[in-house]
Parts: structure tokens; C-alpha cells; sequence
């Protein structure tokens, strides 16, 4: 190139000047080198799992998930699994013998929880049914965590952190004893263990999650005694997400997920096979009900024993042993329009979920037997999937059962039992081999609950704000049924119950 005197500018020179013209400025090509290498630093660390990228670029707790080159789908999915010693978990499952002097709990702890394969019947699906005990969702869950896709060895890229504490388990082998250091033995063991962990100290458990199968009464025995375990009053506990098969609605950091049923699936085909099925099944009774009584004869139970005896449209199976005939009682909830679903021996029953997995509306008298309960996995509009008949005036044969439920319009029936079978997946566990499956469990529902609730915590704390998501006393239940983007609690339907 040389300078033109005239114009100041540069003029080609020599040649054809095509590759002076093409050649890019220097500083053009420092930059360009500037953004690859930058880039491949971004990369190696994004992409390193452990050691080095976290000993180095560790996040804070409370960081926004790390910028990740290309697409990651577990980016804000992530669950650290602690890996706890054996006498928190497997230990227990060895002492299955000890659980009871009359039944084989052993055999109900196969198959990861599922207990042992039924064989084919009339009522239940050929593939995928098994013998569920209601008391197995700590086997079942910690099963389908170590199969989790988004697991992770760092906790620092954690979005949550599984802690897989049998304490289901223990309160079974413990709540009967009389020596309190005895029965707290373990879930005190466990508090002191969390807390001396380093990922403990990241957000002092806020993002730390446990399930315990059993329900929250086994867990918050008070310091004057009484039944129980005080698991769920430790403060590391308390700051923790507890998941259990049925929450108390005055505690605020327990939830309930669905019990068990029968039907665990490994496929989307098998799903959509057994929902078809429930759509075209026979209705042959109005109303059904599988329990057996409870003391006294003035029951809610008493009084759906009673009723459903005199009427020719109500079908009931009286069970001494719910593991005596599971395919005869999916056929009774399969064949009725309306399940009759009373308390059990605490508000919820497991018998809730085996009614929709039947694809019959459930018939509720007390809302913390699902309405209060279940706010993750059932709509919080009840009256789309359920019937709801106070208790009270049932128990004091004030109401018909049957008569309310003939005043049901019959395209309000097809369209609540058509509710009730698109939330089958919802409620069911299913196989936790299966892969490539499009429709979510409710392992998957909670999983993403638990992982939505620790995200409004670490994101209101990165900006320097309070957020309290955990409401307790007497009002806690209403903060879990308010509608999206409300924030004043106020009079509820459900006040005279609570």
C-alpha cells in the first residue's frame, strides 16, 4: 500500500490488490481470537463436574444457575443425592422383620418398594401391578433418584439436595417404645449429621429435602411427650422440605404426595392403554366403598356402611387385610360412578388414590382428606374432580348419600370422571427403569414442587430481599390454596372444618 499525497488515503498497490483487500485489519483478528478463547474457557468450566471447576469457580449457594454452553436440559434440575451411612437407610430395610409380629413387612420391600408382581386379573393391567404397601414411598422414591437424569456429585450446581432418611422406617421400628432417647435415637443422629455438613451450611438446609412415609403426626411430638417422634421440630429439619404421605395443614414445611397404588407403568403406551380402559369400563354401581368399620356407630364410616347396605346401587368390600385381594378391590372402585372416601385411620387413605386410578370420582367429608393435602398433584378447583358431603351431616344421618349424588347432572358426571382420568399419571410411580417417557409421575410433580420452591428462596436472597414460602399455625393451610399471584389470605368455605 502506499499513501496518496493528494487524499491522504491508502491506494492498492502492486499486483491485482485482491489479497491486500480481503485481509482483514489486525484488530479484527485480535478480537476474534479473544472471543474463541474466552468462549473455550466458559466451556471447560460449564462442563466440568466436581474437582477442579468447583474447587476454583464455586458459586455461591444463593447464585442463578451457572451459564452453561449449548443446551443443557438439567440446567435448574439438578439433585445432589447425599450418599448417607447405612444405618440411616439400608440398615433399616435389613430389620424389616422386626416391623411386625404378624405380617411379612420383607416381602413388601421387593421390587424397590413395590412389593411383590400380582398376576394378571380382571381388574388390574397385565404388566406393571405389584403389591403396594402405603407405607413404601421411601424405597420408591430413593429408587427413582438414583435413576434421577439430572443427579449430580456437585453440590454447588444443586438445585436441590435429596436427603434419603428412612424415617418412615424408623418410627416404624421405634414410635412404640417407651424410652424417648431410645425412640429419638436415629432422627436425633440425623439432625447432627446434617448440620455438620458443608452443603448443610450452603443455605443452612433451605434447599434440602426429605421423604418420610408415614404421616407428619409420627414426626412432631411435642416436649411434653406424647406420640411420636420430634424429627420434624428439630430446627435443621424445620428449615428442610419434608414430603410425606399426609401433611398436617397448621406445620408449613410438609407436603403430601400420593400414596401407592397398584399400577406402575413403564411406558406412556401402558398409560394411555389403562386410561382408554377406564374411559369405556362398565359403571354398574352408583357409589362403592372398600374399608372396613371403625368403633362406635356413630362414624362417618358407620353411617356409609349403613346406607350402602340398604341401597341396591352401592357395591362394598369389607378387607380385613388390604393385601388380601387388591384385584377384587380395584374391581369394586372400577365398577362404581361415585368412592366413597372417609377418613382412615388418619384424614387420608390410601384408597384416594386407588379410586382414581380406577377412574371413579372420589366422594370426600373433610377436606384435609385431600383437599388441603395435595395442592401439587389435584386441582385446587375440588369440585372438577370430587364430590364433597360434610361429615357432620352425614354422621348425624342428616343427608343421603346416595340422594346427593343422583343430583349430580349426568354431563357433570362424564365430565368429572373425564378429570379424574387425566389426572391418573399424576398420582401413580412408575417404574423407576423406564426411560423416554413423556408423561409425568408423581415422583416427577414433586420433584419439581420441591425444586421450584427452593428456587423462589435462593432467588429472593440473591436479591437481597426476604421471601418466606413457610406460614405456620392455625391459617398455614390457606398460603397452599391460593390462586396464582394472590397473597391475602382471608375467609375460606373450609373454616368450619379446620
Amino acid at each position: 500500500m502506499e499513501m496518496d499525497a493528494a487524499n491522504g488515503k491508502h491506494s492498492v498497490g502492486g499486483g491485482s490488490g485482491v489479497g491486500s483487500l480481503l485481509r482483514p485489519p489486525r484488530i479484527f483478528c485480535i478480537t476474534l481470537l479473544s472471543i474463541v478463547f474466552w468462549a473455550l474457557i466458559i466451556y471447560f468450566v460449564s462442563t466440568m463436574q466436581g474437582n477442579m471447576a468447583s474447587l476454583l469457580l464455586k458459586p455461591s449457594a444463593f447464585s442463578l444457575p451457572s451459564f452453561r454452553f449449548g443446551r443443557d436440559r438439567c440446567v435448574g434440575r439438578y439433585i445432589y443425592m447425599y450418599d448417607l451411612p447405612p444405618r440411616f437407610n439400608a440398615d433399616l430395610v435389613r430389620r424389616c422383620r422386626q416391623f411386625s409380629v404378624t405380617d411379612d413387612i420383607c416381602k413388601l420391600m421387593v421390587n424397590d418398594g413395590f412389593g411383590a408382581e400380582l398376576p394378571p386379573g380382571d381388574s388390574l393391567p397385565e404388566k406393571g401391578a405389584y403389591d403396594t404397601d402405603q407405607y413404601m414411598l421411601e424405597l420408591i422414591y430413593h429408587a427413582r433418584m438414583k435413576r434421577y437424569e439430572c443427579l449430580t456429585a456437585d453440590p454447588s450446581t444443586a438445585a436441590a439436595v435429596y436427603v434419603p432418611f428412612y424415617a418412615g422406617f424408623d418410627a416404624s421400628l421405634n414410635l412404640w417404645k417407651s424410652n424417648l432417647t431410645d425412640r429419638d435415637a436415629l432422627s436425633r443422629d440425623m439432625a447432627d449429621w446434617l448440620v455438620r455438613r458443608p452443603e448443610w451450611r450452603a443455605m443452612w438446609g433451605h434447599d434440602h429435602f426429605l421423604v418420610a412415609g408415614r404421616a407428619t403426626w409420627d414426626f412432631i411430638r411435642s416436649k411434653d411427650g406424647g406420640w411420636g417422634n420430634p424429627l420434624m421440630t428439630y430446627p435443621a429439619i424445620r428449615n428442610m422440605t419434608v414430603l410425606t404421605i399426609e401433611a398436617s395443614p397448621w406445620q408449613g414445611n410438609d407436603f403430601a404426595v400420593p400414596f401407592a397404588s397398584h399400577f406402575h407403568p413403564s411406558s406412556d403406551a401402558d398409560v394411555l392403554r389403562w386410561q382408554d380402559r377406564m374411559r369405556r369400563q362398565e359403571r354398574r354401581s352408583l357409589w362403592g366403598f372398600a374399608g372396613g368399620p371403625r368403633p362406635g356407630n356413630t362414624t362417618v364410616r358407620a353411617q356409609i356402611i349403613e346406607q350402602c347396605g340398604k341401597s341396591s346401587s352401592c357395591a362394598m368390600f369389607g378387607a380385613k387385610s388390604y393385601h388380601s385381594s387388591p384385584d377384587q378391590i380395584m374391581g369394586l372402585l372400577e365398577s362404581a360412578e361415585f368412592c366413597v372416601e372417609p377418613c382412615g385411620d388418619s384424614f387420608t387413605r390410601k384408597s384416594t388414590f386407588d379410586a382414581i386410578l380406577a377412574g371413579c370420582i372420589p366422594v370426600f367429608f373433610h377436606p384435609i382428606s385431600a383437599y388441603t393435602q395435595y395442592t401439587w398433584h389435584l386441582p385446587r378447583d375440588y369440585r372438577s374432580y370430587s364430590v364433597f358431603i360434610p361429615q357432620i351431616d352425614v354422621a348425624k344421618r342428616n343427608v343421603s348419600i346416595e340422594e346427593e349424588l343422583r343430583k349430580i347432572p349426568p354431563t357433570k358426571v362424564a365430565q368429572m370422571r373425564e378429570e379424574v382420568i387425566r389426572l391418573i399419571p399424576r398420582v401413580m410411580y412408575r417404574e423407576p427403569m423406564a426411560k423416554g417417557l413423556v408423561f409425568k409421575d408423581a415422583f416427577d410433580v414433586a420433584v419439581a414442587a420441591v425444586i421450584d420452591r427452593v428456587a423462589k428462596r435462593r432467588r429472593a436472597t440473591a436479591e437481597g430481599r426476604e421471601y418466606n414460602d413457610s406460614f405456620d399455625g392455625y391459617f398455614s393451610w390457606k398460603y397452599d390454596l391460593l390462586e396464582r399471584g394472590q397473597k391475602d389470605i382471608g375467609p375460606h368455605e373450609f373454616d368450619p372444618y379446620m
